[in-house]
């Protein structure tokens, strides 16, 4: 490290912000804290750049990161540890900016030091503090590239703070498995049943592994290996929360055999090792493994248990089955901005004679593996008398995976936004309006089946996938079909359907369901160019629900984040979770699932949720709730400048549903934003309120709805309204949508407030300049400028203009004749005028 001078201005905030001083390490000879434990980051340039190499004592070998400034490494030290210093020995990719901190959760973090200004090398830190965990936050970058440490080095002592590591064999007993096995006289089981005489061993070749289930997730201190003659050179030793995903907690390489113990600090549910190099000729094998567990530190979170006090679970003899229904709608018909949540899980049966009525926040799902495993005769219900008929507030409810024969022949599912209907079989008809055939803005249908005909009425738009249908009856301005087999053809020139035979890339929402007496979450496989529903197929993986963190009301962003790093899923149990930090979805394919509308709240201005750039991540079933400090992103899928393929496992975003005010002030600068490659967008509302508490054009200032910086990302099913600025604004490549739905800001002041560039207000579906190749069908723009009737919005849609450019089935309206539009795409398409609320289209474009 060289050092420049700071002058007398530095000097006095030097306790916190400082250049690292430039002696060697105090302790050259000690070995660090930090070496050979458990190391995470944010994310890993590749698979030779792991974070474990920043810790491994090898300064050939090192960690790196992705190109982006919001990145961290992060060491667990396995046991609370007074820290004096901590050195990083920085590759030529270095951090200019950033901050040594400490943990003693991995939650909660304390700052060591603030560094601005380095210029690389080794930077030596002296520090002072208590914790467990110690992570560089990394601020600015002085490359065009990531962060990259040979080393990170923690110094300290851990005195008396850490506890004995147990005696107790945690393994001996429990279930094994092993990659291969010798003979039918060498099981797996062999190596953990206490019996020296008694062994596993594998088949001859590279690689192989053994593996033990401790039950339920566990602090791991020690690792004891007895080996047979047959020994492994080289090897992990490997733990995992769900048996998929595994973390190296010791790289051991020209080991010898015979009897070894290893001192490990991580958590598990998993212990394997992993043999990459065999010392003999023969395979590997081990008289005994025994795996030691201890409660240093903060003890790892639990999957599964009980789903919280907001979850009615019931069968066909439940008591009083139709008080239950009726209390909660009771509670919840009206009460769109109330704090209740609310989900009914019905175990697999026959109801009869039930009419469940569906308020706000209130979902109810079959428990079976097939909609038709759970049958009622009778209805499910959402009408509009709170609203004196009118359903076009309808919101945030939803209903899956169930059979429902109405009594009258017809069900009625009369709903506007955010009120998915999924995965059900209607053995009857399906009216979408409310009973008076009032007012209407719905809504959205996939893979479900209704056997008779389905009556829109005086729905203004909807759109269904991936499903089947008896009949269609009639549309009003913006129906889109995709993949549905009794789907209306294509008329978009004299009526108002867009038709499409499939949908290009789907997969369906994951679900909980009941596998005997054990609850599972059952995660569909992708489908590609689908037609119809995907049951009783059902092709995908099944999750036991000891592998999700049932977050429950009360639970903290830090314990939600600490369940992640253990490698667990998580599952909101129904209710509202204030959070003062980011939760961080690092994994590839974690499922994140809500019940009954979870709905998240991000406090003093952090972001709610970060995903990573990784592959298969399933975000389902929840609603974030914009916090009264302004969050940038509410929701960021992918790091910027996010570049990997994820064609084969994409990452999906569905039933996620985004809010600024209405429930009271909320402010974020942007509600989602999208860098990662592949992601698929499967029904969203994104919605700045225009009604409700804390609503005004800076009250609730909101300036992008979504954003989308990835390449061959798909959106079916987008919702997105009254945003400050642009709706959407496309910036990646190859970007596809099938429906969308949107209202111009109802409260822009003036035409001078939404204009820009010459251009008189924000176009509702903007395509960059830069883009050459984008798809749309079935897109319409709604414009009720009721602060200022007299403005005149140029176009709905702004897009280029290139051979790659293709936009289908186009239209702008004005409400009642408050504002007007001049075009509906760039300059192309009639004018709107007048009161009567006639749609001006394009079917093609250009």
């Amino acid at each position: 490290m060289r050092l420049r001078s700071l002058g007398i201005a530095l000097a006095a905030t030097a306790a916190l912000i400082a250049l690292p001083a430039t002696h060697p390490p105090a302790v050259a000879a000690e070995t660090p804290l930090s070496q050979g434990r458990t190391a995470t980051a944010s994310s890993e340039e590749n698979a030779g750049t792991a974070a474990a190499k920043g810790v491994d004592g090898d300064t050939g070998t090192r960690w790196s990161s992705a190109a982006t400034d919001d990145q961290w490494f992060q060491v667990d030290l396995g046991a609370t540890a007074t820290v004096s210093q901590v050195v990083l020995n920085w590759e030529a990719a270095y951090g200019k900016d950033y901050k040594v901190q400490i943990s003693k959760d991995g939650g909660t973090w304390t700052d060591l030091k603030s560094v601005t200004g380095s210029d690389g090398g080794v930077d030596t830190l002296d520090v002072s503090g208590q914790g467990r965990y110690v992570r560089m936050l990394g601020l600015h970058r002085a490359t065009q590239w990531g962060y990259s440490l040979w080393e990170f080095q923690v110094f300290g002592s851990t005195g008396g703070t850490q506890s004995a590591c147990g005696t107790a064999n945690a393994a001996q007993g429990r279930p094994a498995t092993a990659s291969s096995t010798e003979n039918a006289g060498t099981p797996a089981s062999a190596a953990f049943d206490g019996d020296t005489g008694t062994r596993w061993s594998s088949q001859a070749a590279d690689p192989q592994w053994l593996r033990v289930d401790l039950g339920s997730v566990q602090d791991l201190c020690r690792i004891d290996l007895n080996w047979e003659a047959a020994y492994g050179k080289d090897f992990q030793l490997q733990a995992s929360a769900d048996g998929q995903t595994w973390s190296t907690l010791k790289s051991v390489t020209g080991a010898s055999g015979g009897t070894a113990s290893y001192d490990v600090s991580g958590t598990g549910r998993y212990v394997r090792v992993y043999g990459t190099a065999r010392g003999t000729g023969y395979g590997y094998s081990l008289w005994e493994v025994a795996v030691h567990t201890g409660t240093t530190g903060v003890p790892p979170v639990q999957g599964g248990g009980d789903l919280g006090p907001n979850v009615i679970v019931v069968d066909p003899s439940t008591p009083n089955l139709q008080q239950k229904f009726d209390d909660v709608f009771k509670q919840q018909e009206s009460s769109q901005f109330g704090t209740g949540r609310y989900q009914f899980l019905l175990k697999p049966g026959t109801y009869n004679g039930i009419n469940a009525q569906i308020g706000f926040y209130t979902s109810i799902s079959g428990l079976g593996m097939n909609p038709d495993d759970t049958q009622i005769n009778g209805d499910v219900t959402v009408d509009a008398g709170w609203f004196n008929g009118n359903a076009t507030q309808n919101f945030w409810r939803s209903a899956e995976n169930l059979a429902i024969r109405p009594s009258n022949g017809t069900d009625r599912w009369a709903v506007a936004q955010a009120a998915p209907f999924r995965r059900i079989h209607v053995q009857g008809g399906l009216n979408l309006a409310p009973n008076g055939y009032g007012w209407a803005s719905g809504g959205y249908i996939a893979d479900s089946k209704i056997d008779g005909t389905v009556g829109p009425y005086s729905q203004q738009q909807w759109y269904t996938r991936d499903s089947s249908v008896g009949g269609w009856t009639n549309g009003v301005w913006n129906m889109t079909f995709s993949g549905v087999q009794g789907a209306p053809a294509t008329n978009f020139d004299s009526g108002p359907y867009t038709t499409l035979d499939n949908t290009p890339v789907s997969r369906e929402k994951p679900f909980l369901y009941l596998d005997g007496s054990a609850y599972k979450v059952f995660v569909p496989a992708k489908r590609t160019n689908a037609r119809g529903v995907s049951w009783p197929a059902n092709a995908g993986t099944s999750l036991p629900l000891d592998q999700f963190y049932v977050v429950r009301p009360g639970a903290t962003a830090a314990t939600i984040n600490q369940a992640l790093a253990q490698g667990l899923n998580l599952l909101f149990t129904p209710g509202v979770y204030h959070l003062d930090r980011t939760i961080d979805v690092t994994r590839a394919n974690t499922v994140v699932l809500g019940l009954g509308l979870a709905t998240l709240v991000p406090d003093n201005g952090v972001d709610a949720m970060h995903v990573a750039d990784v592959d298969g991540v399933r975000l389902a079933g929840f609603l974030i709730d914009a916090g009264s400090t302004n969050s940038d992103t509410l929701l960021r899928i992918g790091d910027p400048g996010s570049s990997a393929d994820h064609s084969a496992n994409p990452t999906t975003m569905q039933d996620v549903f985004v809010r600024i005010g209405g429930a009271g002030p909320g402010l974020a600068t942007n509600s989602v934003v999208v860098n990662s490659n592949n992601v698929v967008i499967d029904h969203t509302w994104l919605w700045r309120a225009d009604h409700g508490s804390g609503v005004g054009w800076n009250t609730n200032r909101a300036d992008y709805g979504l954003r989308v910086n990835g390449n061959d990302v798909l959106a079916t099913g987008l919702f997105v309204e009254h945003f400050n600025k642009y709706d959407v604004y496309w910036s990646g490549e190859r970007g596809r949508t099938i429906f969308f739905q949107n209202e111009k800001a109802y409260d822009a002041p003036n035409a001078a407030a939404v204009t820009h560039d010459g251009i008189v207000g924000y176009a509702a579906y903007k395509v960059a300049d830069s883009v050459t190749t984008h798809e749309a069908w079935g897109l319409g723009s709604y414009c009720n400028y009721t602060s200022d009737p007299t403005i005149v919005q140029a176009h709905g849609f702004q897009v280029p203009t290139g051979p790659g450019i293709r936009m289908h089935d186009l239209l702008v309206i004005s409400l009642g004749g408050k504002g007007q539009y001049a075009h509906v795409v760039n300059s192309t398409g009639a004018p709107t005028s007048g009161t009567d609320t006639v749609p001006s289209k394009v079917t093609s474009f250009p």
